[in-house]
């Protein structure tokens, strides 16, 4: 089975080879060393501090793999040379819901990216599907998980970067 394309924006992709980098290098010194130290105190069988530095070592472990397997599979797209004519990923665009009349602003990311809380949303989302290719001005109706129906009309689009 294929795995999924892990659509990122440069600056992300970035961030990732960043965090990996820190844990390969400073990370995991640092918790082989505290692993070390515990042994050194002997039983190992009841000592906290050698179990809490394994589960440590197990979680940097998973996510240096995480970030590896995301970067591995990755499609990037370079904020500088997103099209704002149209939305697409690495666009910031504003909102009007057009019952209430809030302005809402959302950035379209790739789905390793996403974080509706900071108005993050996915490209594959279905709200981030409705706008993906919609123009400055355009009306799209969107139906929440709920059931509801919201109309946005977007009112701006602009690089993320911007």
């Amino acid at each position: 089975m294929a795995e999924k394309t892990n659509i990122l924006l440069h600056s992300h992709v970035m961030k990732l080879e960043e965090e990996l980098e820190n844990l390969k290098v400073v990370r995991r010194k640092e918790v082989s060393q505290k692993i070390k130290e515990a042994r050194e105190q002997g039983d190992l069988s009841e000592n906290a501090e050698y179990d809490a530095a394994k589960d440590e070592q197990k979680e940097i472990e998973a996510r240096i793999e995480e970030i590896e397997n995301i970067l591995k599979n990755a499609e990037v797209v370079d904020e500088d040379e997103v099209d704002t004519k149209k939305v697409n990923i690495g666009c910031t665009l504003k909102v009007v819901e057009k019952t209430t009349k809030k302005e809402m602003t959302f950035t379209i990311v790739g789905s390793a990216q996403a974080d509706s809380l900071k108005g993050n949303i996915s490209n594959e989302s279905p709200l981030g599907k409705v706008l993906i290719g919609k123009k400055l001005n355009e009306t799209v109706k969107f139906e929440a998980p709920n059931g509801t129906t919201y109309s946005y009309k977007i009112t701006d689009i602009k690089k993320m970067s911007e």
